[in-house]
């Protein structure tokens, strides 16, 4: 293995002091007075022995490495790898590189990537929050490490957030769907605790309330993220076989997908026999013949109000914490399109 070369072999090579080496390398030259020769001898030297400085050391002598932990449920998901990217451009502005994660939507699994990161000595975190992750994002906080929570939010916890209002946004989808003549209308969610999960099932259930059309428990199904095909394919069978609804919300692209290949299957039209609204758009979206009405989060506004808000509470770790509510907007495409009326 070849040696790493270190500050000591610069300054032997040049033969002077590593300390004069380390002046000129961090770009204080004139601070300790050293000639414009004998700093571009210096620069020189570092080039042709491929001298690497040691960031590790460094950032433990500073106390800052400019790094930023990203934790998501699934960077592969469109929505998720849409922030992260935009979450990596903002923070290049601000000098900082990204670190990404994906959780799984595991507890567990988060837990582990918070370690990783602390024992890499990240300055901060942005996290789409798992569901039973409360206490290790308090034990972030208690640890003075700024963290951002984006998409998700533990309500009453007080700690920086950036989301949607979901339960606005759920409501809209689905007052449209009324709007356009269905009335028979299923939702496919995760089973979850999340808030955001139960404020777009909430929006949903007050959406048919307002317009006197009655919920069904039968209508609200729930699919666990771990067993995401499977569980779709069997509770939305029920509705579908034969069908029983006229609509079909689905709270994540994910589901959307999953909903899809099943109705695709049943040979259901859409949306001549069922529309559909999903939450956040997917690219397997453009691949299905009827453009899918969905609900867009402004990934681009989530991901820089993210890297805003941790910007400045690593400025300002005493600061009352913010809770940013960026606008969602509903696509509308032919998905969703008004039901026909039947020929007599």
């Amino acid at each position: 293995m070849e040696k790493k070369i270190a500050l000591k072999d610069v300054a032997r090579h040049v033969g002077v002091s590593a300390a004069l080496v380390s002046y000129v390398l961090n770009g204080k030259e004139k601070e300790a007075r050293v000639s414009p020769e004998m700093s571009s001898k210096i620069r020189k030297a570092a080039a042709e022995l491929n001298y690497q400085p040691n960031v590790i050391a460094k950032s433990l002598k500073i106390g800052k490495t400019n790094t930023i932990g990203l934790i998501v449920a699934d960077i592969s998901n469109p929505f998720f790898s849409s922030i992260a990217r935009i979450i990596e451009d903002e923070a290049k502005k601000h000098g900082y590189i990204v670190i990404f994660g994906s959780s799984d939507e595991s507890a567990d699994k988060q837990q582990d990537l918070i370690d990783v990161m602390l024992n890499r000595l990240v300055d901060a975190f942005i996290i789409a929050p798992s569901a039973g992750t409360e206490k290790q994002i308090k034990e972030l906080k208690k640890r003075n490490v700024p963290v951002i929570l984006i998409d998700r939010y533990f309500p009453g916890m007080e700690a920086d957030c950036v989301h949607i209002n979901n339960f606005q946004a759920a409501n809209k989808a689905v007052q449209h769907l009324i709007k356009n003549k269905r009335s028979k209308i299923a939702m496919l969610a995760y089973d979850s605790q999340l808030p955001h999960m139960q404020e777009r099932k909430e929006g949903y259930k007050a959406a048919l309330k307002e317009n006197a059309l009655r919920f069904k428990n039968s209508w609200l199904l729930e699919a666990s993220y771990q067993n995401i095909e499977q569980d779709v394919a069997k509770k939305m069978s029920a509705l579908l076989q034969p069908l029983q609804v006229d609509a079909f919300f689905f709270a994540t692209n994910s589901l959307a997908v999953a909903g899809l290949k099943k109705i695709n299957e049943c040979g259901i039209k859409v949306p001549e026999e069922l529309a559909i609204i999903s939450f956040d758009e997917s690219d397997a979206f453009d691949f299905f013949y009827s453009p899918v009405t969905y609900v867009s989060q402004s990934v681009a506004d989530i991901g820089k109000e993210a890297v805003k808000l941790v910007v400045s509470r690593l400025h300002n770790k005493t600061a009352k914490a913010a809770n940013v509510i960026v606008e969602a907007k509903l696509i509308v495409r032919e998905s969703c399109g008004s039901k026909t009326k039947k020929k007599k």
